[in-house]
C-alpha cells in the first residue's frame, strides 16, 4: 500500500455577493477534508457528500493500491474570497463545523439586513425618480435566467433594489458595524456547534492570508543608485495567520479573524472603509474584550503603530489590488513538513470567470465616459490574468524537476563515493550515536576534498545564506518593521562574521584557518540540516514503492521529529529574548550572535537527532538501512550539485506544483453555459444574491455542486501511471454525490423547488 497526500493550497478570489456560491464550494472542500480524516482513521463519516467522498477514497485504495489523503493547508483570501478563507481556516484548524453558517448566510446576506438603518431611505417616497433606473436595472441583467427562479421571486427583487437605490447617495447604504457584528456573530456559531479533530496532521501548520488594501498607505523606502533612497507609499497588506502546527481553540481571536474578514470585504461605495475604532464599538457593545489588541495591530499595522497611528488606517477591499492573491500562498511554501509522496495543489476559486472577449464589427466604438472610468478603477484590476502567478509556479516547478533528476542522476556515483570512504564495514550496519557524529563528519570533510575548488565557491554561497538567515531571525526577533532595518541587521552580522574570520574558504576545509568557519557553520547553518532532512525524507518515500510502509514508519517518524525540532528554532518565539539586543545593535554584533548561537543550540538538536536515527536505523533490514543512511551520510555531495540550482535556498517539498481551478465555467456534468447558465449572484455587477434569498439559495447550492464536481475532479487526477477507476465509475461516483447533496439541501432550500425539481431531471 502506498500512502500518498493530495496537499491543497486554496487561493480564493472576490465576487461580492458570489460569497454566497463560494461558501457552497468551501463547504465541499470542507467536507472532503472531514471525509478523508474519517477514511485515515477508521471512522465513519457523516452522511451527505461526505459519505461519497470516503467511498472514493476507499476506492481508489482497493483499485489502485494508493491511500490518500487530502489536506488543505495554505488559504489565501481576497474581499469575499477572504471572508470564506477565514471561515474555513477556522474550521480546520479547530475542528469546528461550517454547517452553521450556511443559515447565517442565506438568512444575513440581504440587502434588508445589511442596510444601515441611518441610511436606509425615510419613506416609500424617497427618490420615486430613482425607480426607473432600478426596473431598469433588473430587466437589463436578468433575462436569461430567470426562468431558473420563482416567478414569485421577481417582486422581492424589484422591492429590495427599490430600497437600495433610494438609500442615502454619496455614503455607503451599508453598514460596517452591522457587518462586523455578523461576522462575529457566525463565529460564535461555529464555536458553539458540535465540533471534531483539527483536520491537519500534528505538526502540519495552517496558513491563511488575508489581503487588504491600505487607503492611505504606508511609506516603504527604496534605495537606488542616485538618488541613495526615495520613499514610495505601499498600498498592498496582506494580514496572515498560523496556528503552528498545534490544536487550539480558535485561529485567532474573534476580533482579529473579523478585523481580516471586515476589511477585505469593505467593497467601494457598498460598505464603509475600516478602520479598528469601528471594531473597538462592536467589541464593548458585545461586552468582549480584545487582550491581544495592542500586538495584533504592531504586527499587522506596524508603520502606523509605529507613529501611533494604527488606529486612524484606513483599510478597504483587498480584491482592488490583490483579486488573486497567489503570492502569499506560494510564499508559505516555505519549510511545509511532507510525511509523504505530495501532490501539491494550487487550486484557486473564481466564481465568475473574466467577461468573455468579443471581435468584429459589433464591437468596434468606443467607450463611453462613465464605462471608461469604471473599468479603469474597477473591473480591468479585478479580471487581470494570473500570467504572472501561473508563470512563476511554473518555473518553481521546473527547478524542483531539474534538481530531483539531478539529485537521481549523481546518486549511484555519492553512494560509491560514501561506501569506498567507509568500506564494507560491519560497523555500517550498526549505526550509533557516536558513529553517526564520527562518519558524518568524515563524510562532511570527504566531499570537500573531491569537490576541490568548487567547494569554495559552495562554501561562499552556503556562508551568505546562513547570514541571510541570521538576519531573518533577529529581524523578526527584534520586531522592528522596515528593510533599511533588516539591512542593517545583514551588515552588523556580515561585519561580524568577517571580523572573526568564519568566511575564511579555501578549496577545501581541512586546515586550521577553515576549521573556524566549520565552527560557525555548526553552530548557525540551520537551513543545512533542514535539507538533509528534507532529501532523507524524499528518500524514504522513494522507497515505499519496493518496501511495506509499516516498516519505514520509525524511520519517517524519526526523520520528521528532528525535523520539527529544526523547524522550530525559525519561529521569532523561540528567540524573543533577543528583542532588546537587536533594538540595541550598533556596531559590533558579535555578542549577539553569541546569544543566537546559544538559543539555537544546533549541536545539541544534533546529538538528539542522530540519536533517534540511530535507534531507527536499529529496526530496519539492510537493504532498506543502506541507502538510508548512505543519503544521510552523502547528503554533503548532494548538496554541493543542487545549492547552487536553489540560488541558496532550500526547496521544501520536492514535487512539482500544479494548478487547478474551481469555476462554473469548469463544471458541466449538470449543465453546461458557466455562470450565466447557472448563478443569479452575476447580476447587478455580482450583487444580485443580495436582493433575494432565493437567488442566495440558488448559487449555494449550484457552489456546493460545482464544488463537488470539481473536487472528485482534482482527487483523481492525482492518480498517475496506470492507476485509475473503472470505466463509468467517475460518473457514478459524481451522480451520487449530486444527489446527496440536493437530498440534504432540500428541505432547507424552500425558496426554489423549481430548481431542485429541475436538477433531479438533468442529474437523472
Amino acid at each position: 500500500m502506498r500512502q500518498k497526500e493530495l496537499r491543497l493550497a486554496l487561493v480564493c478570489y472576490g465576487g461580492i455577493s458570489l460569497a454566497v456560491y463560494m461558501h457552497g464550494i468551501t463547504k465541499e472542500i470542507w467536507r472532503l477534508a472531514r471525509a478523508s480524516q474519517a477514511f485515515h482513521k477508521g471512522e465513519t463519516p457523516a452522511g451527505g457528500s461526505q459519505g461519497v467522498y470516503r467511498d472514493l477514497l476507499e476506492e481508489i485504495e482497493v483499485e489502485t493500491g494508493i491511500r490518500m489523503r487530502v489536506l488543505v493547508d495554505i488559504i489565501a483570501g481576497a474581499s469575499a474570497g477572504g471572508i470564506n478563507g477565514v471561515f474555513l481556516a477556522q474550521a480546520i484548524t479547530t475542528g469546528q463545523s461550517l454547517e452553521p453558517l450556511t443559515q447565517l448566510w442565506l438568512d444575513s446576506a440581504d440587502i434588508e439586513a445589511l442596510i444601515d438603518k441611518h441610511q436606509a431611505p425615510a419613506s416609500r417616497f424617497s427618490k420615486m425618480w430613482a425607480l426607473p433606473i432600478a426596473w431598469f436595472a433588473e430587466k437589463r441583467s436578468g433575462d436569461n435566467i430567470d426562468e431558473l427562479i420563482e416567478a414569485g421571486a421577481r417582486t422581492e427583487v424589484r422591492a429590495k433594489l427599490s430600497h437600495f437605490v433610494r438609500s442615502r447617495w454619496f455614503e455607503p447604504p451599508f453598514g460596517g458595524a452591522l457587518f462586523s457584528g455578523l461576522i462575529m456573530d457566525a463565529l460564535d456559531a461555529m464555536a458553539a456547534a458540535p465540533r471534531g479533530a483539527r483536520l491537519l496532521p500534528d505538526g502540519q501548520p495552517l496558513d491563511l492570508f488575508v489581503t487588504v488594501t491600505d487607503f492611505r498607505g504606508h511609506p516603504e523606502r527604496l534605495t537606488l543608485n542616485s538618488p541613495p533612497e526615495v520613499v514610495e507609499t505601499e498600498h498592498r497588506l496582506v494580514v496572515p495567520f498560523t496556528d503552528h502546527g498545534a490544536v487550539a481553540d480558535t485561529l485567532a481571536h474573534p476580533a482579529e479573524l473579523t478585523f481580516a474578514a471586515r476589511s477585505t470585504s469593505s467593497f467601494p461605495g457598498a460598505f464603509p472603509p475600516f478602520m479598528v475604532g469601528e471594531l473597538d464599538k462592536v467589541l464593548k457593545h458585545r461586552k468582549v474584550a480584545w487582550p491581544s489588541r495592542e500586538d495584533f495591530l504592531k504586527r499587522i499595522l506596524p508603520r502606523q503603530f509605529a507613529a501611533n497611528a494604527a488606529d486612524h488606517a484606513v483599510l478597504i477591499d483587498g480584491s482592488v489590488l490583490a483579486n488573486a492573491p497567489f503570492r502569499p500562498a506560494i510564499e508559505a511554501l516555505r519549510e511545509r513538513p511532507a510525511r509523504r509522496e505530495i501532490d501539491r495543489r494550487f487550486v484557486y476559486i473564481d466564481p465568475s470567470p473574466g467577461a468573455k472577449i468579443h471581435f468584429g464589427p459589433h464591437n468596434v466604438s468606443a467607450p463611453g465616459f462613465f464605462q471608461t472610468i469604471i473599468g479603469a478603477v474597477s473591473e480591468l484590476p479585478r479580471q487581470q490574468p494570473i500570467r504572472d502567478n501561473l508563470e512563476d509556479i511554473a518555473a518553481r516547478s521546473r527547478t524542483i524537476e531539474r534538481m530531483r533528476t539531478i539529485v537521481s542522476s549523481i546518486r549511484p556515483e555519492v553512494e560509491a563515493q560514501v561506501e569506498a570512504l567507509f568500506g564494507y564495514s560491519l560497523f555500517l550496519d550498526s549505526p550509533t550515536t557516536a558513529r553517526l557524529a564520527n562518519w558524518r563528519a568524515r563524510a562532511q570533510t570527504a566531499a570537500a576534498k573531491s569537490a576541490g575548488y568548487g567547494y569554495a565557491a559552495y562554501g561562499h554561497l552556503k556562508i551568505a545564506g546562513v547570514i541571510e538567515a541570521i538576519a531573518s531571525l533577529l529581524y523578526h526577533a527584534g520586531g522592528e518593521p522596515g528593510p533599511q532595518r533588516w539591512e542593517r541587521i545583514r551588515s552588523h552580522i556580515a561585519d561580524a562574521v568577517s571580523a572573526r574570520g568564519f568566511d575564511e574558504l579555501r578549496p577545501s576545509f581541512s586546515d586550521g584557518a577553515s576549521a573556524i568557519t566549520i565552527g560557525f557553520l555548526r553552530s548557525y547553518d540551520l537551513g543545512f540540516r533542514i535539507r538533509r532532512l528534507r532529501l532523507l525524507a524524499r528518500r524514504v518515500t522513494e522507497l515505499e514503492t519496493d518496501h511495506d510502509e509499516s516498516e519505514l514508519e520509525p524511520i519517517r517518524d524519526a526523520i520528521y521529529a528532528s525535523l520539527a525540532d529544526y523547524l522550530e528554532c525559525k519561529r521569532t518565539e523561540r528567540h524573543a529574548h533577543l528583542r532588546k539586543d537587536v533594538r540595541l545593535l550598533r556596531g559590533d554584533a558579535g555578542p549577539l550572535l553569541d546569544k543566537l548561537a546559544d538559543s539555537l543550540d544546533l549541536k545539541q538538536l544534533d546529538t538528539a537527532t542522530e540519536k533517534r536515527l540511530a535507534a531507527a536505523f536499529t529496526g530496519l533490514a539492510r537493504d532498506v538501512k543502506r541507502p538510508i543512511l548512505f543519503t544521510y551520510l552523502g547528503f554533503p555531495y548532494f548538496d554541493v550539485a543542487t545549492l547552487p540550482l536553489l540560488q541558496g535556498e532550500g526547496l521544501d517539498e520536492f514535487d512539482p506544483i500544479k494548478v487547478d481551478r474551481i469555476a462554473p465555467d469548469d463544471a458541466k456534468s449538470i449543465r453546461a453555459g458557466g455562470a450565466e447558465a447557472t448563478l443569479k449572484g452575476i447580476q447587478f455587477n455580482s450583487f444580485g444574491a443580495f436582493f433575494s434569498r432565493a437567488y442566495r439559495e440558488n448559487d449555494y447550492l449550484w457552489g456546493r455542486l460545482h464544488g463537488a464536481e470539481r473536487m472528485i475532479d482534482i482527487v483523481l487526477s492525482s492518480l498517475t501511471g496506470n492507476a485509475r477507476l473503472k470505466p463509468g465509475r467517475v460518473a457514478a461516483i459524481k451522480r451520487a454525490a449530486f444527489i446527496a447533496i440536493i437530498d440534504e439541501e432540500e428541505p432547507r432550500l424552500a425558496a426554489i423547488p423549481g430548481l431542485i425539481a429541475s436538477l433531479r431531471k438533468e442529474i437523472g
